[in-house]
């Protein structure tokens, strides 16, 4: 017999007591603007165990306006921006250069927490991409100068072969540079904070920016 999904579903549980501690919000005691809130609460997931806490949704839109969505890593988070990184000819990267603006979506069940985060994107300097390349893993090199992200693949064995060539010369040549390797960085307008709570009434704290300032406010969950 095959799985039924709906009693799969039914069957499941959110925020289990027995491997998600929520703890307490008081928008009161929150910083003035959202990356000090961000960087504390990803230290707080990181030491509550919380499996790749740095894993993100990367929402963007097409020429026409349709949206797609798909999970990347953040490569870091500062006064400049949220940033991530890809190949400037995937279908991201075709995405980003026709509509760039971006949403970035964080979730960490093991404390009942989200991070939405939304606004403008821009791209880094060529250097600056260059240095977050070759600070990562032989495997992320070799990934990215395997190249030809989203393009139509053949078959596996033209993929094993095109990866196994990117794999030594990544290990013989570790400074070689991916082309259209592209780092980009989120600027941005609004971040939403959101903690559970397991009576349901969850805390929302959106930071708004207006002009160089941050405005903060609570919605209704």
């Amino acid at each position: 017999m095959g799985t039924d999904l709906h009693e799969l579903l039914r069957s499941l549980r959110v925020w289990d007591p027995a491997v998600t501690d929520l703890p307490p919000l008081d928008p009161d005691a929150t910083p003035a603007e959202p990356l000090t809130l961000f960087t504390a609460w990803f230290a707080e997931v990181v030491a509550a165990g919380q499996p790749e806490p740095h894993t993100m949704s990367l929402a963007t839109s097409d020429a026409e306006g349709l949206p797609d969505v798909r999970t990347v890593m953040l490569h870091g988070a500062d006064a400049a921006g949220w940033a991530f990184a890809t190949h400037a000819n995937s279908r991201k990267g075709r995405q980003l250069a026709a509509r760039p603006y971006a949403a970035l979506g964080f979730y960490w069940p093991v404390q009942g927490r989200q991070v939405r985060v939304r606004g403008p994107v821009a791209v880094a300097p060529p250097e600056e991409a260059r240095v977050d390349l070759h600070a990562r893993s032989t495997g992320a090199l070799a990934a990215a100068l395997t190249g030809r992200q989203s393009e139509i693949l053949g078959s596996t064995e033209e993929l094993q072969r095109a990866s196994q060539d990117a794999w030594e010369l990544a290990r013989r040549e570790p400074d070689t540079d991916a082309s259209t390797w592209t780092l980009y960085r989120l600027r941005p307008t609004e971040v939403e904070f959101f903690q559970g709570d397991e009576r349901r009434r969850h805390v929302r704290l959106r930071y708004r920016r207006e002009g160089s300032d941050w405005l903060r406010e609570l919605l209704w969950p």
